[in-house]
């Protein structure tokens, strides 16, 4: 029976430090592989719940800003407006 404690006492600081070690891995490896510098083609500007699975957002892509209602049912494009140059940060 002592050998069995000493067994577990030794394995299993070693045995966490490998889940640690390999989730640290994955999290380092998911950061790099996601590419952070590439720049999207539509931005989600903000995002507000109105109930349980509906969802009120602002989308901007290509100089606009949609407003979309999303529910899980699908998305249903509301309204839609130009994006002024002094928001853009292009200039």
């Amino acid at each position: 029976m002592t050998w069995y404690l000493i067994k577990l006492a030794a394995l299993l600081p070693l045995l966490a430090g490998m889940i640690w070690g390999s989730l640290w891995l994955t999290r380092r490896l998911n950061s790099r592989l996601a590419n952070p510098q590439r720049e999207r083609a539509a931005k989600l500007v903000e995002s507000t719940m109105l109930a349980p699975g509906m969802r009120l957002a602002v989308v901007e892509f290509r100089g606009r800003e949609i407003l979309v209602g999303a529910s899980r049912h699908g998305l249903v494009r509301l309204a839609e407006a130009r994006v002024p140059e002094s928001e853009t940060g292009d200039g």
